[in-house]
């Protein structure tokens, strides 16, 4: 140690190799943490996969894609993944939710280790929607629907000697053609909003899952739950039932004390106005009535007049 700290040349190449481990650490801390083996597998369309996307094999996550290049006229996807697969494994591009993003689905199958990368053979890409309806609607933009209209009038004028189904399409096909031609406008518009739809469900692409998902579940608590709700439906037709039941088994006594409610109550009705007079005139009594007994389980009153006080001259107070 003494010497390593007076030769400066030492010093100087612990700090490089110290220097070296911890740039090598650095690089790699991902492949540390995450572990798994390196994989490839060659596609003929990367269909949106990028890296970082997930590994899954039969639905469970196992790893995800490192890199997404192009090799020659092929596209190489390497990924990583915790599992060891099989020498006939094969690997498919798919969908993972309804807005585009894609994840690396395996299928490990084979009785050796998988060391070469995965042939095209035994890989297979989605069909996007989301890309066809965009470049359906780049294509449709291009397409000149005057000139496709004019193409149509001709080819019909020189099939005019057909016979007449062959004719009757030919004015068919003329007449489409026109038509598309005097809704170019409202066409072009509907594609466009149709691609400003989709660039908002991609931008709320977690929302959007977040509410699958909560649905999902929704749907699963009613199904857990069925059983329940099924018996208290049940329950409450039987309820209904006896209610019916014991109304009609009791009607004979319901009746009269029925025809007797409505007698009080239209004895009620046409003397609401003496009834409510009544009550008017008890509220002063009842506030009276109230501030002589609060003082306690007794009450003072008084009679005016009753009683004749004299004064001490003999004459009357």
């Amino acid at each position: 140690m003494q010497r390593l700290r007076q030769n400066p040349v030492w010093v100087g190449v612990a700090g490089l190799v110290v220097l070296a481990a911890v740039l090598l650490t650095s690089f790699n801390l991902e492949s540390i943490l995450n572990g798994g083996d390196r994989y490839a597998a060659a596609f003929r369309d990367a269909s949106g996969l990028t890296p970082g996307n997930e590994v899954r094999i039969a639905g469970v996550k196992v790893g995800k894609v490192t890199a997404v290049r192009l090799d020659g006229a092929r596209v190489r996807v390497e990924f990583r993944t915790t599992e060891t697969l099989g020498d006939q494994t094969s690997a498919t591009i798919r969908i993972k939710t309804v807005l585009g993003q894609k994840y690396l689905s395996l299928e490990p199958a084979g009785t050796g280790e998988l060391r070469d990368m995965i042939p095209l053979e035994r890989t297979a890409s989605p069909f996007d929607v989301l890309q066809a309806v965009q470049g359906l609607a780049d294509t449709a933009q291009r397409i000149d629907t005057d000139q496709l209209a004019k193409a149509f009038e001709v080819l019909s004028e020189a099939f005019a000697d057909t016979p007449a189904s062959v004719q009757a399409s030919l004015n068919g096909l003329s007449r489409l053609s026109q038509t598309i031609s005097s809704r170019d406008e409202q066409l072009r518009e509907l594609l466009a909003r149709a691609n400003q739809v989709t660039g908002v469900l991609a931008a709320r692409d977690e929302e959007f899952r977040r509410l699958i998902t909560d649905g999902n579940l929704l749907l699963a608590e009613v199904t857990r739950r069925r059983d329940a709700i099924h018996r208290l439906l049940v329950a409450t037709a039987e309820l209904s039932d006896q209610l019916v039941g014991l109304v009609q088994d009791n009607r004979a006594q319901i009746q009269p004390a029925l025809a007797q409610l409505r007698e009080v109550v239209a004895l009620l009705q046409r003397n609401k106005d003496q009834i409510a007079q009544t009550v008017s005139n008890l509220a002063g009594f009842l506030k009276a009535f109230a501030n002589v007994v609060g003082n306690g389980r007794w009450f003072d009153s008084y009679v005016d007049g009753m009683i004749q006080a004299y004064t001490p001259s003999g004459g009357r107070r």
